[in-house]
Order: structure tokens, then sequence, then C-alpha cells
């Protein structure tokens, strides 16, 4: 059905309908956008679920559109305002993959403002606090994590976001990533006005009281994040979190058989404080408080490698390559026999076309690199999975790396073997993980079977675990399915017709910041840990989720 985006009518018509059959508006803005249901509405507009008809996959987005109601000319005048600005912090902001995309902005035929922007499939955190119940440790450190580099972003493009609420946080469907959405309330900010008083908005439960001032900076939504937080744990009201009296938070009174260590409480304590210049100063301060340390490249270029042999073993049908690392820690490699394989799957368009790719013999790591294998190349561990928190265990796969990170690993792995080791190339991966099969995952099409072969959100508790506890896949490779991430030395393409298909071609490195992983990992469903799943993300984004595994040459 077609949605009449007349304030006066609203009348749902025909879906094959070019003009409402009650009012005759035009149903289609634009002669491409056309709604289907109204999803919200408030004092300032409403918002419609819609449909791009100009693209051949008619994908969902969202039309907005100002309609002000009965409020003063003064008021009337900075909505308009605020709707404008919306569009063009969207817009300034580009395309980042947890910002929804704006796709248009202008002014109908009706004389109204209408803005169009992507569509996030998903349930909202304050859903999902209704719905699940109160959020633990980990879910609240897997939104940090999450967030954090978000504000860090926006922030860096001179943008405040002023709103940031459990309403304004939506984990997208498609990935269980945490979107950041509804940037109406934004305000860019440049040296010239960050001391001129602005408007007052926002949400009261979750404003920090210099923005209650008008005077937002980005501290202001480190602090609005941080109350989200506080209620998710609890359950509770904001307001009720405050004590007027005493004139500090007392969310800790509200805990029920859910704890908090230390270290997050620590944390949660420095966004949440009432004076600015006690708070954290940037989202990065605090990613650092959380473990997000840039690792240090190793510089010692020059170390011998102990005098281990290194031996090739064969077993069954797969032949082991091992390299022993300082301190005598095995590096294992399984050798992937040259063939073809039918790449994708019609699962989802991401993942279409399927098509045919040749590729040559390479060894592909028998497991994700681990906490002791990173620790032996690089002289330290900045896997969050690794902390007082946990129970320690080296054999857990390394985590919160970004692409750069596993760069960086690579070149001094290299430098310490004089071998060319690297990160796998997208076929490589999928190649690998079917090993000579063409089922959703690489044991057939049961997800039922899931639990035997990985660890994912069914059975993980959240975290990861030492590798090769699960079943391996037909050619030995242990943990292809779940437990994190990994990393792949290509471009993010929105589909396989995009990607350059033939072998040798697909080992280029392309120019791209966003970079792909593949696999799933321990917080995810299982639809993301199937043999297809595709997901992109920043090359410099690191999550405690996100790892990689060798190829060598």
């Amino acid at each position: 059905m077609s949605q009449c985006l007349n304030p006066d009518c609203l009348a749902v018509n025909p879906v094959t309908h070019r003009f409402c059959q009650k009012c005759g508006q035009k149903l289609w803005l634009k002669d491409r956008y056309q709604a289907l249901k109204l999803i919200g509405q408030g004092g300032f507009g409403k918002t419609f679920l819609a449909v791009d008809l100009d693209k051949p996959s008619q994908p969902r987005c969202v039309i907005k559109q100002f309609f002000p109601q009965g409020q003063g000319t003064g008021s009337l005048g900075k909505a308009a305002e605020l709707f404008q600005e919306e569009a063009k912090r969207l817009d300034d902001l580009g395309n980042h993959g947890q910002i929804p995309e704006l796709l248009a902005y202008f002014i109908a035929d009706d004389q109204r403002q209408y803005l169009v922007q992507e569509y996030i499939e998903g349930e909202n955190l304050a859903q999902e606090l209704a719905s699940q119940g109160v959020f633990n440790e980990a879910k609240i450190r897997a939104l940090l994590t999450d967030m954090l580099p978000v504000l860090d972003f926006i922030h860096s493009h001179q943008v405040i976001h002023r709103d940031i609420k459990p309403e304004n946080i939506i984990r997208r469907q498609s990935d269980q990533k945490l979107v950041l959405v509804d940037f109406g309330a934004a305000k860019a900010v440049n040296p010239g006005n960050r001391s001129v008083t602005g408007t007052i908005i926002g949400s009261a439960e979750y404003v920090a009281p210099e923005q209650m001032n008008g005077k937002a900076v980005n501290a202001s939504d480190l602090y609005s994040l941080g109350v989200t937080c506080l209620n998710l744990l609890t359950g509770i009201s904001p307001f009720d979190l405050f004590d007027q009296g005493e004139h500090e938070w007392c969310w800790r009174d509200y805990l029920v058989n859910n704890s908090v260590s230390n270290e997050l409480d620590n944390i949660l304590e420095k966004l949440v404080i009432l004076g600015v210049k006690k708070r954290y100063q940037s989202a990065a301060d605090a990613l650092k408080d959380l473990g997000f340390i840039t690792p240090k490249v190793s510089t010692q270029t020059n170390v011998k490698i102990p005098n281990i042999p290194k031996t090739q073993l064969q077993s069954g049908n797969t032949q082991t390559l091992i390299d022993i690392l300082p301190g005598g820690v095995k590096l294992e490699m399984i050798k992937i026999p040259a063939g073809s394989f039918m790449m994708g799957s019609n699962q989802k368009d991401n993942e279409k076309p399927i098509h045919r790719v040749t590729l040559k013999e390479f060894y592909l790591g028998k497991y994700p690199v681990t906490q002791e294998q990173w620790q032996a190349v690089m002289g330290n561990n900045p896997s969050y999975f690794s902390g007082s928190i946990f129970k320690p265990n080296p054999k857990n796969p390394v985590e919160q790396i970004s692409w750069n990170d596993g760069q960086s690993f690579c070149k001094d792995l290299v430098s310490l073997t004089s071998k060319k080791y690297r990160l796998p190339t997208e076929a490589e991966w999928e190649y690998a993980c079917r090993a000579g099969t063409q089922t959703r995952y690489s044991f057939g099409d049961d997800e039922v079977q899931l639990e035997d072969y990985a660890w994912y959100s069914n059975n993980s508790g959240g975290i990861t675990h030492p590798v090769g506890q699960k079943k391996p896949n037909p050619w030995g490779l242990y943990d292809m399915h779940g437990n994190v991430w990994e990393w792949c030395d290509y471009d993010w393409h929105n589909n396989d017709q995009e990607a350059l298909i033939n072998g040798d071609e697909d080992k280029k490195i392309f120019s791209s910041k966003v970079k792909l992983l593949r696999g799933g990992s321990c917080i995810d469903n299982p639809i993301n840990c199937s043999s297809s799943f595709r997901f992109g993300n920043s090359l410099n984004n690191r999550f405690s989720n996100s790892g990689f595994r060798l190829v060598l040459d």
C-alpha cells in the first residue's frame, strides 16, 4: 500500500496509484520516493517508511516531513532551522557505517521540507531494554565500544549530537551493530561559537547540566551516553537515579543481581560527573580506559627466532606448516589446495551474485591469531578479554584489532620469519571456510549444528573462548564460524557484482577506508556466522569481537 503524505489526508492507497484517491495529491516525492506507512510523529513533523523506486533493488528508506503543529512563531522558525540543520549535519558527516546516510533533502511541491535517509531496521535500545531486561557489564562494554568511536567521528567533524538516549541508538538487525540516529538536535561547532549560548535542546533525563544552559560541548554527548548506560544497567529513569538532595548519582542502589566491576564503575562515573572539566573530554579518552590502546609496533626487527626446528606435518588429508615464534609459541598454517568455487549466495543482496572464483594454492591459519601469538610478535596484548574481570587465556583469539593493526602484525611477522604472511582476501577466506561445500555453513544448512562448530550468541555468554575447542571444517580449520570477526585484505563492496572476481586480481589491496570482515563472532546470531555473510567497517575501528587470521603465500 501507499501512504498519502498530505497531513490533512494520510489516506492509504493501492501501491499502483500515483495520486491519492482521496485528496488527489501526488504520492511519489520527486517521482521517486513512495511512502509505505506512517511510523512516527511529533510536534514538528512526521516520519514515514518508504521505498526508493529509482534503484533496481528498491531499498527501504525513511521520509521525514517537516509539519509543525500548534507552536509559536519563534518556535516554528527554530524548528524549521533545526530540520534543515539535520540534513546539513548528515551531509557533512558523509557515509559512516553507523550513521544513517542522507539520501535527499528538498522542498516539495506542497512547499514542505522533506529529508530522506537510509532506513535502519532493528530495535532501539529502549525497546531492547523492555523486551530483554537490563544490560549486564558485557553488554554495556559492547555498547561503549560500539558508540564511542561514532562519537569520536562526529566530534572530529565538529558536530555535537545533543540528543543521545536509548531511543536514538538502534541495533541494526542485519549485523547487530549499533547505529546512532536522529540528528535533528545536532549542532555544528567551531572555535568562534563554542562560547556562545545556544538553544536548550535534548531529552531532559539525559541532558548534561551545561547543555541545559545552552552551552553544549563534546563532553555533553559523553555525559548523555553515560546516563544511557545507567538507564540500561538498572531499567530505572535517570530522574530517579540522581539524588537531588545529595546532588549525586545513586544508580548503584538500583543494581539487582547485576554487579559492575570497579573498572567499569570508574568509567561510568567519569562519563556522568557533573563538572565538565572533570568529565572525559573526548571519546578517545574513554576508549583508552576501556582498554582501546593503540598497539605499539614492535621495534625488534632483528630478533632471532629460537633455534627450534620448523617442521611440516601430515594430518589426514591436511598438510600443516608450523612456525615457532619468540618464546616457543607455535603458529600453525593449513595448506589450502588450488581450485575453483562458487562465491556468494542468494540470501542477501550484498552476497549476490553467485559467481565462480579460481584461486592458487596458499596456506591459511589453522586458528585465528591468538593473544599469545600477538604478544610474542608485538610485545603487548590489546585484547579486551584479557583483563582482571575475565579469566585470561592466552589461547583466546586476540581482539580489539583494527585492519591497520593486522597489517602492522603481518609486517613485524615478515621481519621475524622472512616469510610472506598477510591477511586473506575475501575470496580466499570464503573458499577456505566453505572447504568444498556450497551450503550455508561448512557443515551444512542446519543452524542447530552450529553449536558444535562455533562460539556465537547462543552459547558463548558474550565472551570469546580459546581457539580450537569446537569442531573444524572439512579442511581442518577451526573457528571459521563465530568467536571473532576476521579482517580481510579487501575493500567493502555493496555486492559481489562490484568486486573483481578474477583470483589473481582479487589479491589486490584497494584504497577504500572500509574493509571486509567475515565469519561472525561470539555475540552474533547464526545468520551472521554463515560462510557467505559479509560485513564492512572502517579500517581504524577496533572492537572486542574483531580479530584476524593469516595467509602464507
